[in-house]
């Protein structure tokens, strides 16, 4: 945010302090960016026929669980007819009350961001049968050191045909 200009900042709930939370405001402070806190039901028009519902988290469903993962916003990307779902760095006990909360046709998404860059406490069976994407996506540094996206996680998405 020191190098770029930015404009407007969207993020969730914070759920713990940190010494980048603080530096975060104080950039934000410092060159008047505009911040909006979203929570699950909320949604961000972009232009027509593209927007962003926000799924989670929602102001009753924390996860204090590894908070600053779990509590990652979750959104899904509408376009006429393709979707996608960004799911964050949540991890498999926040995935296991977002399939309890939304219906499978809100989870179906064409393209799906792989939750938490592929790491084995993510991206279960159960929430990738529901997302059925045609499309899979890692972000991931190939010299990463913490060994994503996990093996398990790679099994699973080519089990499903992602």
């Amino acid at each position: 945010m020191d190098n770029i200009k930015v404009k407007n900042i969207i993020i969730g709930k914070q759920f713990e302090d940190s010494e980048n939370l603080h530096k975060f405001f104080e950039i934000v402070n410092r060159k008047k960016i505009i911040v909006n806190v979203v929570k699950a039901g909320d949604r961000i028009n972009i232009e027509r026929n593209l927007y962003f519902d926000i799924l989670w988290p929602g102001s009753s469903n924390t996860v204090f669980e590894n908070l600053i993962n779990n509590n990652s916003i979750v959104c899904k990307m509408y376009y006429k007819e393709f979707s996608m779902l960004f799911t964050g760095d949540i991890e498999g006990e926040a995935e296991k009350k977002i399939i309890k909360i939304h219906s499978e046709s809100i989870l179906k998404s064409t393209c799906l961001k792989v939750a938490h860059h592929g790491s084995k406490s993510s991206s279960t069976i159960e929430l990738l049968k529901k997302i059925r994407p045609k499309i899979a996506l890692i972000g991931v540094d190939k010299d990463n050191k913490f060994g994503h996206p996990s093996n398990e996680v790679i099994k699973r998405l080519e089990n499903l045909r992602c």
